[in-house]
């Protein structure tokens, strides 16, 4: 009955504007018009998504599970027509089929006793949105909200990790993680100790006073151990890296470690006590106690030489060879990753598998092991050598910038 008023509605207003017919274009002219009424009925009034709030009714919702665009406009007297018309005119920015569970959306009705949706705005994610302007010919268009960057100074001790001493001063867990990823190749997040020491400075994105995440880490230090790390982030030759104070790359040939957010359970030795045969043998390589499940990753580039069952309790394992002088092992693992098999190139960082405690295993853990020249090393001593340094010609310029940021971070 709504949609038999509003034809009504429609066929009245242009017998009474019109002198020659209900031409499309004559519509168009009358739906343009009344858009230009809205906005000047309220000219310095509330706006939101652009469309003045005064003109409206305006409900906000949450997209329910199962919901779809055909649902949501059914249920606020669209007609199918006009649902069609809205899908094949947001194709070429948005496809309505990948509208999601838990996303905003908003309506904005006529303030008449007809209650008719005029706007339909869907919520993308915090960065973007769509504006429907409900018509047999709807208008769309896709939206790019006004980002803003605000640079930020942290300075944190930690007790127990990385995470909780920002987290516990109400900053981004994300935050840590690109601290941990920066540092990954330079500092063993799994030795770290109370008292440790860092500080940052990073800039962070907003869309009016909400934060859209970390945009980047502009400089950082570390104190563990008793001595300072710092990170400095430049670009050279187009491409972004993080340096030290005498321009080395932070970045080294391995990471310090394959997975991540675990604990050390079993340390390198040459005499350690086997906790299921009971009988002391050597250990040659690092336990890392982590749920079943967790990601495992290729410490560094190279090709997978072995993959299998280790007969001598390892379990599901895999070998990677990294260069002439280091191999790495990984053990005990529950299952390999898609697409991993004996002669495959690797780049550091790949998903290559996931801990659990196949074999000889108490419980899940990863057994990671490194070869150097064909012999056992203790993988938490193996110093891999950094790449890609500042170049010669560029090095006076870096030493002053990081220099400048230095004294910026330490203040």
């Amino acid at each position: 009955m709504r949609i038999l008023h509003t034809y009504i509605s429609t066929a009245l207003i242009i017998l009474f504007t019109a002198s020659c017919g209900t031409s499309t274009e004559q519509q168009t002219e009358t739906e343009a018009e009344q858009a230009q009424a809205e906005v000047a009925a309220n000219p310095a009034g509330e706006h939101i998504y652009g469309i003045p709030v005064d003109s409206f009714e305006v409900e906000q919702h949450m997209v329910k599970r199962g919901e779809n665009l055909g649902t949501i406009m059914a249920r606020n007297g669209i007609s199918p027509l006009i649902t069609h018309n809205i899908n094949e005119a947001a194709l070429p920015q948005f496809d309505f089929r990948g509208i999601r569970a838990g996303n905003s959306y908003t309506l904005f009705f006529s303030p008449d006793t007809l209650r008719t949706l005029k706007y339909f705005i869907y919520d993308i994610d915090a960065q973007r949105y769509i504006r429907c302007k409900i018509a047999t010919e709807p208008e769309i268009e896709l939206v790019q909200r006004e980002i803003h960057s605000e640079e930020h100074y942290a300075y944190a001790t930690i007790e127990t990790s990385l995470w909780t001493a920002l987290t516990k001063q109400g900053l981004s867990p994300e935050l840590a993680l690109n601290l941990s990823e920066i540092y990954a190749w330079t500092i063993d997040f799994f030795g770290i100790e109370k008292g440790d020491k860092i500080g940052v400075i990073y800039t962070e994105n907003f869309v009016d006073t909400t934060s859209i995440g970390i945009d980047k880490i502009v400089a950082a230090y570390m104190d563990s151990h008793g001595k300072r790390y710092y990170a400095f982030r430049y670009e050279q030759d187009s491409l972004v890296s993080y340096f030290d104070m005498e321009g080395n790359n932070l970045k080294r040939a391995f990471l310090k470690a394959p997975l991540s957010y675990t604990r050390i359970s079993s340390r390198f030795s040459n005499g350690r006590m086997h906790p299921i045969l009971k009988i002391r043998r050597a250990h040659h390589g690092v336990d890392y106690a982590a749920p079943s499940g967790t990601p495992v990753y290729t410490i560094g580039d190279g090709k997978i030489v072995a993959k299998g069952w280790d007969k001598k309790g390892g379990g599901n394992y895999i070998k990677i060879k990294h260069n002439s002088v280091y191999t790495s092992v990984y053990m005990h693992l529950r299952g390999f990753a898609n697409g991993i098999a004996v002669g495959k190139t690797v780049s550091q960082g790949d998903l290559i598998g996931y801990v659990g405690k196949s074999g000889l295993a108490t419980g899940p853990h990863l057994d990671f092991r490194i070869y150097m020249n064909g012999k056992p090393v203790d993988p938490l001593k193996v110093d891999a050598p950094p790449v890609e340094p500042i170049n010669n010609d560029e090095l006076e310029r870096y030493i002053a910038y990081s220099d400048s940021l230095r004294v910026c971070l330490c203040k």
